[in-house]
């Protein structure tokens, strides 16, 4: 025999003992559920079993390998099957038969030990900026909303008692208009991975489409530039802003200011919003004293704030550098609306890529983010 041959049979060893390891597992069920295994079941455990058989006969006959070290591996798979069957049927083992199931050495039992594949996939943390938090979200049928803002206002004025009253100009009305735009992702995955994968990759899949297109909408509402895309936050020309008081840092002073910047009535309800990195920095401020000016919320059981008002940390904010705008603060509930035209949805095409073997999944997704209340946020700059 081969090597080529002998690899080609110890894997269909393997596959064969992975696939008795499940049909024992389910013998197991079908007992505890209905008092025995169906006959289908006891068959198939009694074919796995004599195709085992047949390999390890094969494996045993001179010219496989034909060594003493061969011969060993045989009486040691054996050893290994034995000592497995075991535990699947009672649970418990001999130290004898523990150390039969060695996997250090595939030729000596460890394809008859196969490791325990874990359905789970391992997978590093995606950020995305949770601007959907703060913000005010509706749902719309139509492919734009449409909003009616004043845009002037007329003052009142003191009249004597016999005075003649003229007409008090200057109220005027306008409309904000969030259009809504198109989101889409495309995944193309063979008909065979589909099939034989222990994953079920469709609902895998759609998992992914949902955190993707949280990534891509967060990053739009903070720097979208309204172009196929919804308008960012700091996009908005009208949106106010207030320098930090240094060249490349914020500064307490640059905190207060923008906070006191802010009309009285969004301050009541305002939110911070900034990147990690400059929270960091924040927290690390101190007085002429090296003091530091952070007070963590912890002295007094109540959540962490800076100057009384919470924070919200959005990956997409600027980091600090000198020109940047790494803070928003203000009522992004008044201040930004979000609008949802189409949730996602999944196509899934077996036609388009047919001729290549593979199934085509197309997601897309209709939301729409504007600036409808520019003077409820500012922006700190950096800069003097």
């Amino acid at each position: 025999m081969t090597p080529e041959e002998l690899k080609a049979m110890q894997e269909e060893m393997n596959k064969v003992w992975h696939d008795m390891k499940k049909m024992v597992e389910r013998q197991e069920t079908e007992i505890k559920q209905l008092g025995s295994a169906a006959p289908e079941t006891k068959a198939a455990i009694d074919a796995m079993n004599t195709r085992l058989d047949e390999i390890e006969t094969k494996l045993n006959r001179p010219g496989t390998g034909g060594s003493q070290s061969q011969d060993n591996a045989g009486v040691a798979a054996r050893e290994a099957k034995a000592a497995f069957m075991k535990w699947c049927k009672k649970g418990i083992l001999t130290p004898e038969e523990s150390k039969a199931l060695s996997v250090s050495d595939d030729t000596t039992g460890g394809y008859l030990a196969p490791s325990e594949y874990v359905n789970e996939i391992l997978k590093s943390i995606v950020e995305f900026s949770p601007v959907r938090s703060i913000a005010r979200v509706r749902t719309t049928n139509q492919k734009s909303v449409q909003i009616p803002k004043r845009t002037g206002v007329f003052s009142a004025a003191w009249v004597s008692e016999v005075g003649t009253k003229s007409e008090t100009t200057g109220l005027a009305y306008g409309v904000e208009e969030v259009p809504t735009h198109e989101l889409f992702a495309l995944v193309d995955i063979s008909q065979q991975d589909l099939e034989d994968s222990a994953f079920n990759l469709e609902s895998e899949l759609s998992q992914e489409f949902v955190e993707q297109f949280g990534v891509a909408e967060g990053a739009a509402f903070v720097t979208g530039n309204a172009v196929g895309k919804p308008e960012g936050l700091l996009t908005y020309a009208s949106v106010g802003e207030t320098v930090s008081g240094a060249a490349s840092a914020i500064t307490l002073d640059g905190l207060i200011s923008i906070f006191h910047d802010l009309k009285d009535s969004y301050a009541r309800n305002s939110t911070w919003l900034l990147k990690r990195s400059s929270l960091k920095a924040i927290r690390q401020l101190k007085d002429a004293n090296g003091q530091y000016l952070w007070q963590p919320a912890i002295a007094n059981s109540s959540p962490a704030t800076i100057l009384d008002r919470p924070y919200v940390e959005s990956i997409d904010m600027p980091t600090i550098a000198a020109n940047a705008y790494p803070v928003l603060f203000g009522d992004f509930r008044r201040a930004y609306t979000i609008v949802d035209r189409v949730q996602i949805t999944v196509q899934r095409d077996p036609y388009t890529q047919a001729t290549t073997g593979k199934i085509r999944f197309i997601a897309r997704k209709r939301v729409g983010g504007q600036v409808v209340m520019a003077e409820a946020v500012r922006k700190l700059k950096v800069s003097v």
